[in-house]
C-alpha cells in the first residue's frame, strides 16, 4: 500500500497530527493532485478550537484540513478527459454535491497532505506564470472577498466603503475594493500594523476602532453621508455594531467572517427607518476562481505580498498558533508538503 503524509483533525480530542496514510486512489471522474501549496485560514483555526463546531456536527473520523490548495496533476481516474500528468492545477474550496454545498477540509479530506483528490470540473489551470503559494490562496482567503464585494454587496466604482479586519480576508478586500474602484475606502482594525497594512493595499484610511472620533472621522471622510457598504472580515460582535453606526441611509452591512453567534439589532426602529440591510455572504462563485487568476496573469492583481511565510507540513500545529495568536501579523501562512 502506498502512503503519504497528512495533517489531521482527530475527534473528539482535537488533536492535529502529522500521519502516515494511504494515498488516494482517483475513482471515475476523479483526479489525484500532488499538492505543492496550502494555505491556512482562520477557519482552520475555528475548526480546530471548536468555533465551528456545527460545520462538524457527528463527525467521528479523523479530517484532513486545508481547503486552499495548489498543485500538479499526478494521476487521472476513469472518465476523466482534457487533464494531463503534470498540469498545474488550482483546486476550488468546495463542490456541490446531490444538490447540497460541501466544503474541501471540512464536509470531505482536504490538501493538507501531499496529496488530494479532486472531481473533474472543480480545480482550474494555473498559469506558470503564477507560483503555487499564490495560487492556493486565491480559493477562500482571495476568492470570498472577491465574491462579497462583486455579487452579494454589487459594489460600485466611487462608492464609501468599510472593511473591518484586515487579515487574511479583509487585506485582499482593501486590494479588490481598490480594483474596482470604491472610493473612499476606510479601513478598521485595533493593530497599528494591520491598518499600515491596509494603507499599503490601497486603503484612503485607516482607524482604530477605539477612536473616539471614529463616527466622525468616518462621516468627514464620507462628506457626511456615511458608508454606502461596511463588510464585517472579522467575525465579532462588536464590529457589526459599529459598522451599523457608520452606515449612511440604505446602507448595507455584509458579513463575510464567521462567528457562530447570534446577530443583534440593539435599534429596530432606527434600523428601518434608515432601511438598512444586513447581507450574509459565504464563499464564492465557481467562477471567481478562474476570473482572479485572469487578473493576476495579466498583472492587474498581484498577491505576493499576501505569503508572510511558506512552512513544511510538520509545522502545521505552528502556523495554526500563530494565526490565532497573530504572531508577527501574518495575512496567509502557506504549507508545503
Amino acid at each position: 500500500m502506498t502512503t503519504m503524509r497528512a495533517v489531521r483533525l482527530h475527534f473528539p480530542s482535537r488533536e492535529l497530527r502529522v500521519e502516515e496514510v494511504p494515498r488516494p486512489v482517483p475513482g471515475p471522474g476523479e483526479v489525484l493532485v500532488k499538492v505543492e501549496a496550502a494555505g491556512v485560514c482562520l477557519s482552520d483555526v475555528h475548526l480546530i478550537s471548536g468555533g465551528l463546531d456545527g460545520l462538524l456536527a457527528g463527525r467521528a473520523e479523523p479530517l484532513v484540513l486545508g481547503h486552499e490548495v495548489a498543485g500538479t496533476v499526478a494521476g487521472l481516474g476513469p472518465e476523466v478527459d482534457g487533464w494531463e500528468t503534470g498540469d498545474r492545477v488550482v483546486l476550488q474550496a468546495g463542490e456541490q454535491r446531490d444538490g447540497k454545498v460541501l466544503t474541501r477540509g471540512v464536509d470531505y479530506d482536504g490538501g493538507w497532505a501531499e496529496y488530494a483528490l479532486a472531481r473533474a470540473g472543480t480545480f482550474v489551470p494555473l498559469p506558470a506564470s503564477i507560483p503555487f503559494e499564490q495560487g492556493a490562496i486565491v480559493p477562500d482567503a482571495v476568492s470570498t472577498p472577491w465574491g462579497a464585494i462583486t455579487l452579494t454587496a454589487g459594489v460600485r466604482p466611487v462608492q464609501a466603503v468599510g472593511v473591518w479586519g484586515i487579515g487574511g480576508l479583509g487585506a485582499h478586500g482593501v486590494q479588490l475594493l481598490r480594483a474596482v474602484g470604491a472610493c473612499p475606502i476606510v479601513a478598521v482594525d485595533p493593530s497599528p500594523a494591520a491598518r499600515e497594512r491596509a494603507l499599503a493595499f490601497g486603503a484612503d484610511l485607516a482607524l482604530d476602532p477605539a477612536d473616539d472620533a471614529f463616527v466622525d472621522k468616518v462621516r468627514a471622510a464620507t462628506g457626511g453621508a456615511g458608508l454606502e457598504v461596511a463588510f464585517d472580515f472579522a467575525g465579532v460582535d462588536a464590529v457589526r455594531e459599529q459598522a451599523l453606526s457608520a452606515l449612511g441611509r440604505s446602507g448595507k452591512l455584509v458579513l463575510v467572517g464567521l462567528s457562530g453567534t447570534p446577530v443583534t439589532i440593539n435599534d429596530s426602529t432606527a434600523f428601518s427607518a434608515r432601511k438598512l440591510q444586513i447581507l450574509g455572504h459565504y464563499g464564492s462563485s465557481e467562477a471567481a476562481v478562474p476570473e482572479l487568476i485572469r487578473l493576476m496573469e495579466a498583472g492587474r492583481l498581484d498577491f505576493a505580498r499576501s505569503v508572510s511565510e511558506v512552512l513544511p507540513l510538520e509545522q502545521a500545529a505552528d502556523a495554526v498558533e500563530r494565526l490565532e495568536h497573530k504572531k508577527g501579523d501574518p495575512i496567509r501562512l502557506v504549507l508545503r508538503p
